[in-house]
């Protein structure tokens, strides 16, 4: 058996399309999208990220407007400029790119950004949502995981899903919208004793782990769904996943590559995200 792929790139250019088409006919009303970045020193893959959000927005018709600070500056001087966007009525979605430097207090400072721009969705109150099932703006990566499973229209109810990785960004999210939509869901972490036991149970596998190749073919369901969701960069540069794809491949159902897989895709969901909360935003 070879895993059919869940091309995250693909999927994603179908996505910004979809999206230039409503930012079409929402901005002949007078009104545009907007996107707001914030990058606190200057991390080579920060701006790699920057750049590719900066690109879909572009593509999508949503105007984005970067704001670069000195890695020196200090938690006031990045929480002025928040407030000042919060205020602004022409940013729809404000997003603080991480990692921070040290001396700034990461958790503080997302917490800073108002709920309704929160586009990153980690702001505690969109969280709460989340676990509520309630309205709120969803984090993008968890977002993108559901919309994979969807385009290639696995059914989720009923399945046992196992998600490898507790993080608020994604392996928390993610689990919550897997119950949600009536999976039986297991949450494993560093600490869970014979890991591969619990993954081989899994119809539907989500790797969120930021550990190269910790997946390996003899830990995966023959026939499961596997995302990926981990990026990682060998000393080699070579950028892998949590998953060691060449292997897994042989033995899932489906599966998602490292580069091209969750990662367009959660930067089409950001965008998603912005449009929603622009439109959201209209009186």
């Amino acid at each position: 058996m070879t895993a059919q792929l869940i091309d995250g790139a693909a999927l994603a250019r179908d996505k910004i399309s979809q999206l230039k088409q409503i930012v079409k006919s929402f901005s002949s009303h007078g009104a545009s999208p907007g996107l707001a970045t914030v990058q606190v020193g200057d991390d080579p893959a920060s701006r790699i990220y920057i750049r590719n959000k900066a690109k879909a927005c572009a593509e999508a018709g949503v105007s984005s407007i970067h704001h670069d600070l000195p890695a020196d500056s200090s938690e006031g001087d990045v929480l002025q400029l928040i407030e000042r966007l919060n205020r602004d009525t022409k940013v729809h979605g404000l997003i603080v790119q991480l990692p921070l430097p040290k001396h700034l207090d990461a958790k503080r400072i997302s917490q800073a950004i108002a709920v309704e721009k929160d586009v990153d969705g980690f702001n505690w109150r969109n969280l709460g949502a989340l676990v509520e099932g309630a309205p709120g703006i969803v984090p993008c990566t968890p977002c993108a995981v559901m919309t994979m499973l969807d385009t290639i229209k696995i059914p989720v109810a009923g399945r046992h899903a196992v998600v490898v990785g507790r993080s608020n960004i994604v392996g928390k999210p993610v689990a919550l919208l897997l119950i949600a939509r009536g999976a039986t869901v297991t949450v494993c972490n560093s600490r869970t004793a014979d890991l591969g036991a619990v993954t081989r149970q899994a119809d539907i596998l989500v790797v969120a782990t930021g550990k190269a190749g910790l997946i390996t073919r003899t830990m995966v369901k023959p026939g499961a769904v596997v995302i990926d969701v981990g990026i990682n960069r060998l000393p080699t540069g070579k950028i892998v996943g949590d998953v060691a794809f060449d292997e897994v491949k042989e033995v899932a159902g489906w599966i998602t590559p490292v580069p091209g897989g969750v990662g367009p895709m959660t930067v089409a969901m950001l965008v998603e995200n912005t449009v929603n909360a622009a439109m959201r935003a209209q009186p």
